[in-house]
This record gives C-alpha cells, sequence and structure tokens, in this order.
C-alpha cells in the first residue's frame, strides 16, 4: 500500500491498486462521525466513441449512455431500487455523471457496512430487460424537457456551442429525447463491460477507519473481474478558433443570466505535465479573483452602478480533450459586463498586476485549499476526480507556493484572449 503525505495540510491519503487493477484510496480521519464512500468510473458523457479491448472494430453509442447508466444501475433483479434500500437504512446516497466520469455515493454516520454492501452489490451487478430500458426512456425524456427549461442549465450548454466546434464537451450530458430512443439493453451492457471495469474505477473511501482493514472489507464484497485492459476513446479534431461570439437565447427568468467563456488550446505539454495543469488551474482562478472578484475595482464600479448585483462564479474547466475559462452571473446589462470584463482584462495586461493584491489573493487561496481538507465530502470526491485526470490532489496546496506576479501576468496574456472570448445570454 502506497501512502501519500501531504505535511502543509497534515492528511495521509493510503492508497493500493488491487489484483484486478482496481485502485482504493482510504482517507482516515481519526474522531470524525460522518463516513463517506464513492465508487468512480473513468466513462462520461465524453465517450461515445472507442474501441473494446481485443476488438479493432471501431464502437459508436448514441449520447447519453453514460447518464442512462448510471441511472438503470439502482434497478436490480429482485424488483427493488438500490436507491430506496439505502435511504431505508438511513444513509444519503447519490449518483452523478460528468463529461469524463460516473460516480455512485453515500454517506452516513450509521449503518456504514449494510450500506457499503448495497453499493457495491449494484454497481457490479446491472439488470438490464428490454421493458426496464424501454421505461427508463420515458423517465429520462422527462428530465432533459425540464433541463431544456432550466435557464442555469441553457446559458451554460450555449456556452459551450459557441466554444466548440466539434469536442462533445458541447453536448448535454444526459443526450437528447432522439439519442436516448436509439438505447437499448445490448448497448447498455456493452458499455457497462467496457467501462465498468476494474482497471477503470476508483474507490474512495473517507472517515474514521484503519486503512488495511478497510481495504479486507473491500476485497471480501469484490465479484471475480479481471483487469480488461486499457480503452482507446476516439475523439474529433477541434479547432483553436471559436464558433461565434454571442449566443442569446430566451426564457423565463426574472433576471437575465450570462455565461462568458474563454477557449484554451489543450497542449501536450499539458497532458503530460500535470504541474503545469494544476499550476494553470490555480492561476487562472486567481487571475478571475483579480479580474472581477468581490474586491476587485471592476466589481466595485460596476455593483456602485447596479449592474453587477452579486459576485459571478468562475473556474477553470479542463479534460483531455478541452479547456476554458467559464464566468456565469446574473445581470440586468450582461452585455456591459462582457465589454467591461474585456476592457478590464487589456487594461491589467498593460499596466500588469498589483504585487500586494497578488500577495493577498495568494494567501487567501492558500486558506481555501486548507479549508477544503476539513469535509470528508469534499475530500473524497476531489481525490476521485482529480485521479480521473492524472493529478495527486495534494500537489495543488503545492503549486500555489509557485506561483509569482510574472507567471500570472503571463498566463493573463497566453490565456485571456479577446478572439477567444464568447457570451452566452438567457433572457426574458
Amino acid at each position: 500500500m502506497q501512502v501519500i503525505e501531504s505535511l502543509k495540510v497534515k492528511e495521509k491519503i493510503y492508497k493500493e491498486k488491487l489484483d484486478n487493477g482496481l485502485t482504493v484510496m482510504i482517507i482516515p480521519k481519526k474522531g470524525i462521525e460522518k463516513k463517506y464512500m464513492i465508487w468512480g468510473t473513468n466513462y462520461g458523457s465524453n465517450d461515445s466513441v472507442f474501441f473494446v479491448p481485443g476488438e479493432e472494430k471501431e464502437t459508436t453509442v448514441p449520447n447519453g449512455v453514460a447518464h442512462f447508466l448510471e441511472h438503470k444501475l439502482f434497478e436490480q433483479e429482485n424488483g427493488t431500487n438500490s436507491l430506496d434500500v439505502l435511504t431505508s437504512l438511513g444513509v444519503e446516497a447519490n449518483a452523478y455523471t460528468t463529461n469524463d466520469h460516473t460516480a455512485y455515493l453515500f454517506e452516513c454516520t450509521n449503518n456504514f457496512y449494510p450500506a457499503m454492501d448495497e453499493l457495491m452489490n449494484y454497481v457490479q451487478h446491472p439488470y438490464f430487460t428490454d421493458e426496464n430500458v424501454e421505461k427508463e426512456k420515458g423517465i429520462i425524456g422527462q428530465e432533459i424537457m425540464m433541463y431544456n427549461d432550466y435557464p442555469d442549465w441553457k446559458v451554460y450548454l450555449n456556452v459551450m456551442k459557441a466554444m466548440y466546434h466539434n469536442n462533445p464537451v458541447k453536448i448535454d450530458i444526459t443526450g437528447t429525447v432522439e439519442t436516448i430512443e436509439k438505447i437499448d439493453k445490448d448497448i447498455l451492457y456493452k458499455c457497462y463491460n467496457t467501462f465498468y471495469n476494474p482497471s477503470n474505477m476508483v474507490l474512495v473511501v473517507a472517515g474514521d477507519f484503519e486503512p488495511e482493514k478497510m481495504i479486507e472489507e473491500i476485497k471480501k464484497r469484490l465479484i471475480d473481474k479481471k483487469s480488461n485492459g486499457s480503452i482507446k476513446r476516439v475523439y474529433p479534431e477541434e479547432p483553436e478558433e471559436i464558433v461565434k461570439e454571442k449566443i442569446e437565447e430566451k426564457l423565463e427568468v426574472s433576471r437575465p443570466m450570462y455565461a462568458i467563456g474563454i477557449k484554451d488550446v489543450v497542449s501536450n505539454n499539458d497532458l503530460e505535465n500535470k504541474n503545469e495543469v494544476i499550476k494553470k488551474h490555480i492561476g487562472v482562478k486567481m487571475l478571475l479573483d483579480i479580474i472581477m472578484g468581490r474586491s476587485s475595482n471592476l466589481y466595485q464600479r460596476l455593483y456602485n452602478e447596479g449592474i453587477m448585483l452579486n459576485t459571478p462564479s468562475g473556474d477553470y474547466e479542463f479534460g483531455k480533450t478541452y479547456a476554458h475559462v467559464l464566468i456565469m452571473g446574473q445581470s440586468e446589462e450582461p452585455n456591459k459586463i462582457y465589454n467591461e470584463f474585456k476592457k478590464e482584462v487589456e487594461n491589467i495586461k498593460k499596466n500588469g498586476i498589483d504585487e500586494n493584491n497578488f500577495s493577498r489573493i495568494k494567501k487567501m487561496f492558500y486558506g481555501m485549499h486548507i479549508k477544503e481538507y476539513n469535509d470528508i465530502v469534499d475530500i473524497a470526491k476531489m481525490f476521485l476526480s482529480d485521479y480521473f485526470k492524472g493529478i495527486n490532489s495534494f500537489d495543488y496546496i503545492e503549486e500555489i507556493e509557485n506561483i509569482n506576479v510574472e507567471y500570472l501576468n503571463q498566463l493573463l496574456k497566453d490565456v485571456f484572449k479577446e478572439d477567444k472570448m464568447v457570451i452566452s445570454i438567457v433572457k426574458n
């Protein structure tokens, strides 16, 4: 068992790759009552074209299969629904699908091992029939139509469509009513058998546990399944240019919503040098705080003018084939915010970043990352998500030390390019 330690946050992760290829990470938290388990597979909505290990022919499946599978795994052959079983145990259970992974989870203070029995049972025992797949199409179809009316989801999808020509990151994770109609039990079993192999999965447990004992408990509940080798995924070529600068759509909203996107380039160096990826992620988030965070000149000015009504959220989202800056918020004048944002970026490029402001934000980011380790749910989800990106989560706290003003000034020029900026607006 490998022990990974961060002296800065005083935490240890116990990591072991089992004989069947499953990676297990145990995060011991002495004296904590809450317990958390999350089991994820490196399979998300982007993975619609792939080569099954051992097959020479490419497989293409409809959009939305990963999400459909997530829904169907709860239904068991004996007629029970595992989500109901977990709820009856008094635990909080859920599942989710992203662009690059799917995860099943629960948190509790009591009944951890019965809940563990149920989660590890249903994830390993799919049950798909023509009848239950057809029934699920109606349920997910309603979910898709419901999301189509959600302005915050629509403004997000539209900013992706404005940035990306071909990359599947622009496609709705749930698929469409038309694409899910093409899903059948054979497609579900093929995708399950390909991607739900232990060698493509990671299991994270956090709480007051002895790592060695927990590893043994996990092994006892694993079915006999061998590693099936690496899966080759196929993604379309993506031009560096954006599709269009602006997409505007009308929906019922109390106040217009906006999403500003900046398309970035994923280089081979980024894929190979994970510390650079981490450094860039932190650096972009720092820049967003400098440009339009609550204490920034831009925010204060627009707030006083009644244009910026709340602090917009900002992040740097990235995967193997995509990367972009994303800013989301609400305003009666989203176009004004967009134009002022572009002006402020150019102003900071010209004048450089203030050293005192940088020092303050760097300290704030350090404190935020330390605080993340207080909650076992945050830690476990973070390690699982970062694992699928090839990243050790502890490295974030280390890389903050390596960021300076010179790096941020260069990053601002390299990433925050006006010809890569887009805006999506949803308003009445």
